[in-house]
């Protein structure tokens, strides 16, 4: 991962309503979430979740898909993963210093 793409990420989950946006989609797993549901869930306005789902999306954090009237968002695992990997990168002067499931990340996504 490119230090301007982390840069990127990291600031897009500075925010809170942001970060729970985030991770409300991850809990969501594979299956993602509509904005409706993220809105109640969360007890957001529409227009401020879309203004937060749209700084996550160009942070390519989660992705976007249409399902009919639908948009389906779901947290982007991949750029998950590669973020954690690049700020675990070097860890502890490459001591295994972490448990094998925190440095694995999540492996099931």
């Amino acid at each position: 991962m490119e230090e301007q793409q982390v840069i990127k990420s990291l600031a897009a989950l500075a925010q809170a309503a942001r970060l729970q946006v985030f991770r409300a989609l991850v809990v969501a797993g594979p299956a993602g979430l509509t904005p409706s549901a993220l809105a109640e869930h969360l007890a957001l306005p529409g227009s401020t979740l879309s203004f937060h789902l749209k700084e996550l999306l160009h942070a390519g954090l989660v992705t976007q898909e249409r399902d009919g009237r639908h948009l389906i968002y779901r947290a982007a695992y991949a750029q998950m993963n590669a973020l954690l990997a690049y700020l675990a990168a070097n860890c502890c002067q490459g001591e295994a210093c972490l448990d094998e499931t925190a440095a694995a990340g999540c492996a099931s996504c």
